[in-house]
């Protein structure tokens, strides 16, 4: 009955249960678990630690009351009882102290949590309950295709290190590179087990020897093969023959969505390889899957936020930005794909707080050059920088930063930091109305698609970063195309438009 309101905590749980019972359950008008993300993502949103902070209540975790039981229904009923008693009484309480204090803190985070986030919890829901096939019999194959890649990897790095070492060993790795080889120890750290050849290391080592560039292959091919291409077919249910997968609404600190279960949200796309993951994920039979991608959607926000003519009349003349910026940057109409390739770097560097040094080992350039190219983007883009500065000045005078409709996120400890570690806190709070922004204006947009997709048989099924994939029934794809389009576009309007590329295909692979 959705004229009888409705609180619960985690609502999206909730749903779900009562789906699997055959029950529509309608009228939910408050989550807890949302509003308290709403009000600071960083805080903790378990029912235990609001009732906690705003009831001052003591209460029981599900763990503790499970203890040493395998399950729930062997507990005595009067035990559970008191325990799903206390859930909802402390949800029903928590209802008008939360209200007050989205409202309190800023009306448009009331307006964040009714309009985008609540119902949000709906369309996730129906996402998670449909799931996305997956094509078992192709990720078996791609499996023995990457076994025999990584063993060629393997024969390579020996050759090259003039040895045979075990590449999965950190222990063995750290000795071969740094006491065979001599190279760089500055560039790493002491553990435990000797020295440390993480990510970060790497990198750092790239170009110092060719075996570096083969470990970091191998490691990016087993990690493909053991995250996604062995794991996911572990992963379908045997009812449906597909993967659910799960969306977490209040994990990240930017207001992103992420998922688990598999995790869709760390899929790799820079190499061949890592693409043909995607064409394991397939429609139902006879249908097609499509993408529909905002386009630069980072750069165009930042366009808005600063207001940076250029890059303004760049996106509403419909010129590619990476293009414009390596005109601007090397002072010439004509550039090369090179100039273009620095160009995009160094336009999403800015986004990320990248600082010269990063710049040069990313771009492969010297510090110099980068420093070069630094000071040009901000002289070329002047908008840009005088924003940034100004994001940098309110956030610690004020302490959070804020999006486009209002979400905040907090930097208490700002005036406690100095060095290395303040200006990490600052690169973050520079990002955080940016990316927090683009999450805004998807979720906006997925929840206003949901509502016209009633009237289809097509569905949405992932989220992922600024995409979103759909099931489709081919007769429906001439109504539905510009429907995607027209949503997504003019979800929030900016004062540059809004670009979605669309595609369709037999797999998602083909639908990129």
């Amino acid at each position: 009955d959705p004229s009888r309101p409705k609180s619960l905590q985690n609502c999206k749980y909730d749903l779900s249960i009562f789906r699997a019972h055959g029950i529509r359950l309608q009228g939910i008008q408050f989550d807890p678990m949302l509003a308290s993300y709403v009000l600071n993502p960083e805080a903790s949103h378990n029912l235990a630690d609001l009732a906690s902070t705003y009831l001052n209540l003591p209460t029981t975790s599900y763990e503790k009351l499970l203890g040493k039981a395998d399950s729930i229904a062997d507990l005595p009923i009067p035990k559970v009882a008191e325990y799903c008693g206390t859930d909802a009484y402390c949800a029903y309480r928590l209802v008008p102290i939360l209200t007050e204090k989205l409202q309190q803190t800023d009306p448009r985070l009331w307006n964040l949590f009714i309009q985008v986030e609540l119902p949000l919890a709906h369309v996730l829901e129906g996402m998670e309950w449909v799931g996305i096939r997956i094509d078992t019999e192709f990720l078996k194959q791609f499996s023995q295709e990457l076994e025999k890649e990584l063993q060629t990897l393997e024969q390579k790095a020996y050759a090259q290190a003039g040895e045979v070492f075990n590449l999965n060993s950190p222990k063995q790795l750290g000795s071969l590179l740094f006491e065979k080889l001599k190279l760089d120890v500055r560039k790493t750290r002491k553990t435990a087990t000797g020295y440390s050849t993480d990510a970060s290391v790497l990198e750092k080592l790239e170009g110092d020897h060719p075996v570096i560039e083969t470990i970091l292959q191998y490691r990016t091919l087993a990690k493909l093969k053991s995250t996604y291409v062995d794991a996911l077919p572990a992963l379908v249910r045997r009812d449906t023959g597909r993967v659910h997968t799960s969306f977490n609404q209040t994990v990240t600190a930017t207001g992103r969505l992420s998922s688990s279960n598999p995790n869709l949200q760390n899929i790799p796309i820079r190499s061949e390889f890592s693409r043909r993951i995607r064409q394991a994920f397939i429609p139902q039979e006879g249908w097609l899957l499509a993408s529909a991608d905002y386009s630069q959607i980072e750069l165009r926000i930042l366009a808005h936020l600063s207001q940076e003519p250029t890059l303004i009349e760049g996106f509403r003349s419909g010129e590619d930005v990476h293009t414009l910026t390596a005109r601007l940057l090397f002072e010439k109409q004509e550039v090369t794909s090179e100039e273009r390739r620095l160009a995009k770097t160094i336009n999403y560097g800015v986004i990320y707080g990248m600082g010269a040094q990063r710049f040069a080992r990313t771009a492969g350039v010297s510090l110099a050059e980068a420093k070069e190219f630094l000071r040009r983007f901000n002289e070329r883009y002047a908008g840009v920088f005088a924003y940034l500065r100004a994001t940098e000045a309110f956030v610690e005078k004020h302490g959070y930063v804020e999006t486009l409709l209002g979400r905040r996120r907090y930097f208490p400890n700002l005036s406690q930091l100095s060095g290395h570690r303040k200006q990490a806190e600052l690169r973050a709070a520079v990002n955080a109305p940016i990316q927090g922004s683009a999450s805004d204006i998807i979720k906006v947009a997925m929840v206003r698609l949901q509502e016209k997709l009633q009237h289809f048989r097509s569905r949405l099924l992932l989220q992922v970063h600024d995409e979103l994939v759909f099931e489709v029934e081919p007769s429906e794809w001439q109504d539905l195309r510009p429907l995607i389009q027209r949503e997504m576009e003019e979800a929030v309007p900016l004062s540059i438009p809004l670009v979605v590329d669309i595609q369709i295909g037999h797999n998602w692979k083909e639908a990129n």
